[in-house]
This record gives C-alpha cells, structure tokens and sequence, in this order.
C-alpha cells in the first residue's frame, strides 16, 4: 500500500489544458474518486499517475518516492481499463497469471495468488472458461482479478462499470468497495456517474476543464459546495438554482415569508443564486413552496 501525492501537475496536448495545475493527496488505504463531466481530464490525470502519458509539469509521488521520470512498469501500479482487454485465446487462469509469468515469479507463487484471486472474487469455479463463455461481470472480475494477483501498492480504476447494464452495476458497485476495504489497497476510480462517486468513494476530487473544483467526503461535497459547480454535478435529482432577483419578487408575494434581515445577509454575502436541495423544499396546504 502507499499514498499518491500531486504536485501542481499539469498534462498539455499542444494548447489544450488537459490537466492544468492539480494538487492533491491521496492516503494510504483511502478510496479516492475522480469525478467530472466528459472532457474534463479524469482518464488523462488517471493515465498520468499509471506512467502512461508524460505529465507536461509538476510532479507525481508514490509512497514518497518522486515517480514523474519514472516508467510505468516500475510504478507498481495495476490499473483497470473501461474496456476488460481479456486475452480471448487463454482461459481465465491464464488470463490472470499471465501478467506474473512475464515477471518471472515462481509457478508456484503464481498459483497461489491466482487461486487466491479468483477465490475472493468467486470465479473460482470459472478458471477453466475463455472470455466468451462468461457474462460481463464475470469479465470485470477476471479483469479486477488481474489487478489483484499483482499485489500492486495501488489500484488504478478507470469507469470500469460503464460497459455493464444498470442493474449489474449497482452490484459491481458494491463489490468494489467492499473488496478494496477487504484488501486496504489505495484505490483511485474514475468515473463520470457522480451517483457511483458518491456511493462509493471514502474522498471525491471533482474536476472541471482539468482542474479541481473541490476535494471533500461525498456529504461535505453535497451540503457545502464550494461553488455553483460542484453545487449542480452533485445529487440527484439536481440541486434547484434561483438568482436573487426572483428571491426579491418572491417575497411579495403574500405566502412568502423572507425576513428582511435574511435578504440584508445575502446581500452583505454577495451571492447571486441560492441553492436548494430537492428535501429541503416543503409545501403548505395552499401548493406554495417554503425551505
């Protein structure tokens, strides 16, 4: 196990920004979520920190150890695709011991993880198929199980569900987390669906045009968004926006009970737009809302 720390990272494609100053760490153990809307640099930051795209600037560290010059090979780092990449040739035990046998670790240790592997992820009984004899969640589990036969420091996610209906999602979703806590890897997923972000992560990194918005638990993101952003990719359903203009209007009407020292504070705060949560919105008997 190990913690991930960037430093001011930053991935350019000529002019684009892909990754534009990124800071964060990640602890030992800890499950981290990246979250955003598509095109905001997730996968690239995710790919950036396996070794697989050369960051333009700043610096990557695992277990303390700088790793920003270093090849992914040497990172120690497994790392789960969208797509399974299955060797469709080779049966699932070959699937997952492959990988070892290019390190050349003994056959017998090799075994041992393997069967050990497949045991925690119950494809024990599976070993002998090729992919297509099996469905997509036994294919994501012979894929996780990849990761694990490594023993890597750290798990490398990226929206490994996407491929998977909605119902089996739910429960690979489930799985997932409880098998990081089982084993106590630092994990690191991404993914787009913030309701798997919310559901899953211990931390979420949300990011915006390559850049992070906000770094909290999954309730400090959804009670206190630092900003009109965060407020709106967090919760479903979405977060209800009103400016200040339709607050003052609001308040003449003759159901409306917004105290003047409440409009006096919003003023003083300069804020523009009140936020308010689906549950937070109640009804009177007369079909007019109150928060």
């Amino acid at each position: 196990m190990a913690n991930i720390i960037l430093k001011n990272a930053s991935k350019h494609f000529e002019s684009v920004k892909a990754i534009d100053q990124v800071n964060f760490e990640v602890k030992d153990g800890e499950f981290m979520v990246l979250v955003g809307p598509s095109g905001c640099g997730k996968s690239t930051l995710l790919r950036s920190i396996a070794g697989l795209e050369e960051i333009t600037s700043g610096q990557i560290l695992i277990d303390d150890q700088d790793v920003t010059s270093l090849h992914s090979s040497k990172r120690d780092l497994a790392m789960v695709f969208q797509s399974y990449a299955l060797y469709p040739h080779m049966n699932v035990y070959k699937n997952l011991s492959f990988g070892l046998e290019t390190m050349k670790i003994p056959k017998n240790v090799i075994d041992e993880r393997v069967q050990k592997a497949a045991q925690v992820l119950q494809i024990d009984q599976l070993l002998k198929r090729k992919p297509k004899q099996l469905s997509g969640g036994q294919k994501q589990r012979v894929a996780i199980g990849r990761a694990i036969v490594r023993e890597p420091k750290a798990f490398l996610f990226d929206e490994p569900l996407s491929n998977l209906d909605a119902d089996l999602r739910v429960q690979m979703r489930v799985e997932i987390a409880r098998l990081q806590k089982r084993l106590g890897v630092t994990t690191i997923y991404v993914t787009h669906d913030q309701v798997e972000a919310m559901t899953m992560a211990d931390r979420i990194v949300v990011l915006n045009g390559g850049r992070v918005e906000q770094i909290g638990k999954p309730l400090e993101l959804y009670n206190s968004p630092n900003n009109v952003f965060v407020a709106g990719f967090i919760g479903s359903p979405r977060i209800n926006l009103l400016p200040l203009s339709d607050l003052i209007e609001l308040r003449k009407h003759q159901h409306a009970t917004i105290s003047d020292s409440t409009l006096e504070l919003i003023e003083k705060a300069n804020v523009y737009q009140l936020g308010f949560r689906p549950e937070m919105i109640r009804f009177n008997t007369e079909g007019i809302a109150n928060s």
